[in-house]
């Protein structure tokens, strides 16, 4: 079971991680910082997965962390689509 979680807790850390990756290729095809809906989405999927991994280990700390990011996460994924589907980046 332990390698169960490790699994998930390093597919979590990856999915997390890559969101800097998506936000890096948009901001280079835009030829300015961006910030596209993927990021927010990969977020809330890693912070998910890495707050269950938390709470699997017990620990206050990483939980109290991803709690948190997922609220953030979350509200931002809300105020982009209260108004109707985002544009694509150009």
């Amino acid at each position: 079971m332990d390698s169960v979680w490790l699994s998930i807790g390093l597919c979590a850390n990856i999915v997390f991680s890559s969101r800097f990756l998506v936000q890096w290729i948009a901001s280079e095809r835009a030829g300015r910082s961006t910030v596209p809906v993927t990021f927010w989405f990969l977020s809330v999927i890693g912070a998910g997965l890495l707050l269950a991994y938390a709470v699997y280990r017990r620990d206050p700390v990483f939980i109290l962390s991803q709690a948190g990011g997922i609220f953030i996460y979350l509200r931002n994924l809300h105020l982009i689509f209260r108004k109707g589907r985002p544009q694509p980046a150009a």
